[in-house]
């Protein structure tokens, strides 16, 4: 019924609204201009180009963020140093962070991906430590008092009591990396669902910006849904702080 009313309204706006018919099409025609992207295959093409770059700049951002952060939460002088750094960097929008990209690398693959590691990697680092920082000190006593430590304590103790934060912030980082992402695309030629926007921009072809728009929601909605929210749901089931 929501989603019917959503339409309905849609719908109205675009044939009764204060804007032009050309500057906000109605469902049917973003819906025929879907269809179009996906019957000659640029909207599958631009899909599994930006999802290769996701996975690649995600994939290094939890490589780098994971020890940063666990290096910041377990060890005071790494984070009296580096949490003030990593904090005000994290503050800085991701697509600042292009025009360097582009001195330093090119018109390449490697902008954007850097792009996509600095837009996420920080958050990773910043959750990762709170998710440490969480963990219940009475645990840590118990463990230091049975002799656990070393890998022992790091991959028996401490990372199974902080994961299921651990699992939140890298669903967190995952959020910016794809906003990065379209951000970086939507600003150099890359063959991604950023270039189909940019494109529709430059062709007035609103119906193809709005329908490629709804393409980065559902994309992103159907990875939160299916692989991150089936992993935080089944953990925290697992550790005994969800009933169903």
């Amino acid at each position: 019924m929501f989603l019917a009313g959503l339409l309905a309204t849609w719908a109205l706006l675009a044939r009764y609204g204060p804007w032009p018919h050309h500057l906000f099409p109605g469902p049917k025609a973003v819906a025929e201009s879907l269809a179009a992207m996906v019957g000659d295959g640029r909207l599958w093409a631009a899909v599994t180009r930006s999802l290769g770059r996701l996975a690649q700049g995600y994939f290094l951002s939890v490589l780098i963020g994971v020890p940063l952060g666990l290096a910041m939460g377990r060890l005071r002088p790494v984070r009296h140093l580096l949490r003030p750094l990593v904090v005000g960097l994290q503050a800085l929008p991701s697509i600042c962070w292009l025009p360097l990209a582009l001195l330093w690398f090119g018109l390449t693959e490697t902008s954007i991906i850097f792009v996509v590691v600095m837009g996420s990697v920080l958050a990773i680092a910043i959750a990762v430590e709170d998710s440490i920082m969480g963990v219940d000190p009475l645990l840590l006593r118990v463990s230091s008092t049975y002799g656990i430590r070393g890998v022992r304590f790091y991959g028996g103790v401490l990372l199974p009591a902080a994961l299921p934060s651990i699992i939140t912030g890298l669903k967190l980082g995952w959020s910016f990396a794809w906003r990065a992402l379209m951000a970086g695309e939507l600003l150099y030629v890359s063959g991604g669902l950023g270039q189909l926007l940019t494109m529709g921009r430059e062709l007035m072809e609103i119906p193809q910006v709005v329908a490629v728009m709804l393409c980065i929601i559902i994309v992103g909605t159907l990875i939160d849904r299916v692989l991150f929210q089936t992993v935080e749901v089944r953990v925290r089931r697992r550790w005994g702080l969800a009933t169903s």
